[in-house]
């Protein structure tokens, strides 16, 4: 007879993370277990950039765009980091 699979301890290998683009290039700023805590840190991410939104511009910066997508663990790299919410501001983006 064959047991079932006890859900509690199948492991989802499903992330969501919030990405980070300008232009062709993208990079995962940041990855959470739940979308809404990945939805609330792009909300958070966008805030930011809108708070910057002059500066951005008179520097000639491009300003990024965030997205929430789903993510494997193993899609990610392996010297994979958090990306600082400002940090494209420090060239630090890509």
């Amino acid at each position: 007879m064959v047991e079932p699979v006890s859900l509690s301890s199948y492991r989802d290998d499903t992330l969501w993370a919030v990405v980070a683009s300008i232009g062709r290039t993208s990079r995962v700023a940041e990855v959470f277990s739940s979308r809404l805590a990945a939805l609330a840190d792009q909300a958070w991410r966008e805030q930011q950039v809108k708070a910057y939104a002059s500066f951005l511009t008179s520097s000639r910066q491009p300003t990024p765009s965030y997205t929430v997508r789903p993510i494997r663990r193993t899609d990610l790299p392996r010297a994979w980091r958090p990306l600082p919410a400002l940090g494209f501001l420090q060239g630090k983006l890509m």
